[in-house]
């Protein structure tokens, strides 16, 4: 699979995908995202907040999500589409609305921005991530990074593509040689503990830990081979389906912290390289760093 034509990188939309298909489709509207979005960074003009101070949505995401919609919907008006600004803030509400999604046949699940805070900052760590869910099953899953023009794009069944050149996850055997990722959930009262609990317990024991702000750009860096692991405790489904499918499709393994199989509605995400998951799920174990009590 190699949708993207590699003599395009440099005009202003070079993700013009002239194949039809689901994936076709994630790659346009992801790409043309993206686009927009890079050209209002630092031209935000309305700041609001959700569950807390630290919970941005700015009008930015606002328009990118409704731009996805259309976009999609133009190709497939019977499919269905879980989108992060569609939701009211707050985990049940997110459970809820997952719960009701899960019956449609096709669901598109976006993140119009992955990173809101970086976005509103300057820091040039955000991303729009797409994933495709048939029949309970993620089928697509596309993550594009406007700030360095990467494409990440994965189908189940066929593999994990950066621009075309196929996607692998590291080799690193030992937590010890490991550079692991991580993340801070706007939820202070729940989620910042167990974070907190992980990165204290696994500090000791590996190479590094990097936070940079995006669930779905960290995943791609797993799928990428840039990290060996990522694991965070408190996501909602927008923010890891296009990635979990990344990572699957590079040869890596996505579980819940506790070692159990993914689910779009899984909230605590451990995703790793393979080679090194089970002492990363027993080091957060140890840690009592799950997110589930004891």
């Amino acid at each position: 699979m190699n949708p993207i034509n590699p003599n395009s990188r440099n005009e202003r939309e070079p993700y013009v995908v002239t194949s039809k298909g689901h994936t076709a489709v994630a790659i346009n509207a992801a790409a043309k995202a993206g686009e927009w979005i890079k050209s209002r960074q630092g031209q935000v003009k309305e700041l609001g907040t959700k569950t807390s101070a630290q919970d941005l949505v700015t009008e930015v995401d606002k328009g990118v999500e409704q731009m996805i919609r259309r976009l999609i919907l133009t190709h497939y008006p019977d499919h269905a589409i879980l989108g992060e600004e569609g939701v009211e803030p707050g985990a049940a509400a997110a459970a809820a609305a997952l719960e009701e999604a899960r019956e449609h046949e096709y669901l598109w699940i976006v993140d119009p921005v992955d990173g809101t805070t970086n976005f509103v900052h300057g820091f040039p760590f955000y991303c729009v991530s797409i994933a495709l869910v048939v029949r309970g099953e993620l089928t697509v899953g596309v993550i594009y990074d406007p700030t360095r023009d990467e494409m990440f794009v994965a189908e189940k069944g066929k593999g994990a593509y950066i621009h075309g050149i196929r996607a692998s996850v590291s080799v690193e055997n030992e937590l010890a040689g490991s550079l692991l990722a991580m993340g801070f959930p706007p939820d202070r009262e729940f989620a910042q503990p167990a974070n907190m609990a992980g990165l204290q317990q696994l500090l000791p024991q590996i190479r590094g830990i990097r936070a940079g702000g995006s669930a779905a750009l960290h995943l791609a860096y797993v799928a990428a081979g840039r990290v060996d692991a990522y694991w965070e405790v408190g996501l909602n489904p927008w923010d890891c389906a296009a990635g979990v499918l990344l990572v699957l499709e590079s040869g890596g393994k996505v579980t819940d912290t506790r070692g159990r199989a993914y689910d779009i509605g899984t909230r605590h995400v451990v995703a790793s390289n393979g080679r090194i998951h089970d002492a990363l799920i027993a080091s957060l174990k140890a840690g009592e760093a799950t997110g589930y009590q004891p």
